[in-house]
């Protein structure tokens, strides 16, 4: 037995006369390991996580042994810690991959690759276009647009999604501003922040600078920050959504309903919108669960005097369920798919010069921005 490096250790067992044989051993360490343990009057819980290398099967050579049982090891730490996982060649190409997308990002963000697509938010009353949702893409020179599913996860473990988040902040209040001075209004764009963007202790800064450097008024920025990134550290981000609000910036609680925020801290954030999560709007007049947590968010929302819009609004059924209940805004492929900010413009345009006063008919229904996202 060996320590590696840092909190990794390795543990070499000879003679096992089958692979088999490995894991009552390896749940014997998992097992000692969970114990708790006491340091001076605090006790400590610590959970292993287990990669395993059998030789020749994985490996000639010590090294090669060595860095598939890292990989493995990984893969444990992804199935949520406190476990055991054998290496498998398929492994190898999953690490291969993640590290050519960590390597992409990084060439994307030096050499201009990443672009922002844009999703109109439509008022319910008028059926306006009044605000836009920011989504980042990458325009990967050799696979072509890359959907933000197939790198976002692997920026957030890199810690690129810092940078990557920044850009998109400064590329927002950058269109919001060119919309402006093209003649079509005052039209907001909201800008998603990650759970580890929003934790930096600079973020205001950012957000200030972004807004200077592009001239931008502040009211034409919406942060929406998930509700499960707020619960998890409450007064820490308290306070930094009191510092966003002073600039003057526009605050949303994103995948509003899944992350159980008690009411009584609801009350103390400074936000003005609840975004309804698509997971709840899919099913309307499906499940009758469902039915009744949209019906109870829009409520609550009306009582504290918020805003509300639902995401992933695709039938008339919805829509028809979501404005008797007096929901403000939709956003979802019914009215528009994610496109670019050339789409964007056009189909404001049309849409906004062409609405008028008054409910909203099943002629404005029909999406806008038919781009692949």
């Amino acid at each position: 037995m060996a320590r590696l490096g840092g909190d990794e250790f390795v543990v070499v067992l000879a003679d096992m006369a089958d692979a088999d044989h490995i894991v009552p051993v390896a749940r014997k360490i998992l097992c000692a390991l969970a114990a708790p343990v006491e340091v001076g009057l605090q006790v400590l819980s610590v959970t292993t996580s287990l990669g395993i290398a059998v030789f020749p099967r994985d490996g000639a050579t010590a090294d090669a042994l060595l860095q598939h049982a890292d990989t493995a090891m990984y893969r444990a730490k992804d199935q949520g810690g406190n476990a055991m996982a054998f290496f498998t060649p398929e492994m190898m190409q999953v690490m291969v991959e993640r590290l050519q997308v960590e390597a992409g990002l990084r060439r994307a963000l030096d050499q201009g690759e990443l672009r922002l697509h844009f999703q109109a938010i439509i008022d319910a009353r008028s059926g306006l276009v009044t605000s836009a949702e920011a989504l980042v893409r990458w325009q990967d020179p050799q696979r072509g647009l890359v959907s933000p599913i197939q790198f976002i996860p692997i920026a957030e473990e890199t810690g690129l999604i810092v940078p990557i988040g920044q850009w998109v902040l400064r590329e927002a209040c950058r269109q919001a501003q060119v919309w402006r001075t093209l003649g079509l209004g005052d039209i907001p764009v909201a800008v998603n922040l990650s759970a580890r963007q929003f934790s930096v202790p600079s973020l205001d800064e950012s957000v200030a600078q972004a807004l200077a450097d592009s001239q931008c008024p502040a009211s034409l920025l919406h942060l929406e920050i998930t509700e499960s990134s707020i619960m998890e550290h409450v007064d820490q981000a308290l306070e930094t959504l009191h510092r966003l609000a002073a600039l003057g910036v526009h605050l949303t609680i994103d995948d509003f309903g899944t992350g159980y925020s008690s009411l009584s801290k609801l009350k103390q954030f400074p936000v003005r919108t609840l975004k309804i999560d698509r997971s709840f709007i899919h099913d309307i007049e499906v499940d009758a669960s469902d039915d009744v947590l949209v019906d109870a968010i829009l409520a609550l929302a009306q009582k504290l005097g918020l805003r509300t819009v639902a995401e992933g609004v695709e039938t008339p059924a919805q829509v028809a369920f979501l404005e008797k209940r007096g929901c403000d805004a939709y956003q979802g492929f019914l009215f528009s798919r994610p496109c670019g900010s050339s789409a964007f413009i056009q189909m404001v345009r049309e849409r906004n010069g062409a609405a008028v006063n008054g409910p909203m008919d099943a002629a404005n229904h029909a999406p806008a921005c038919d781009i692949p996202t």
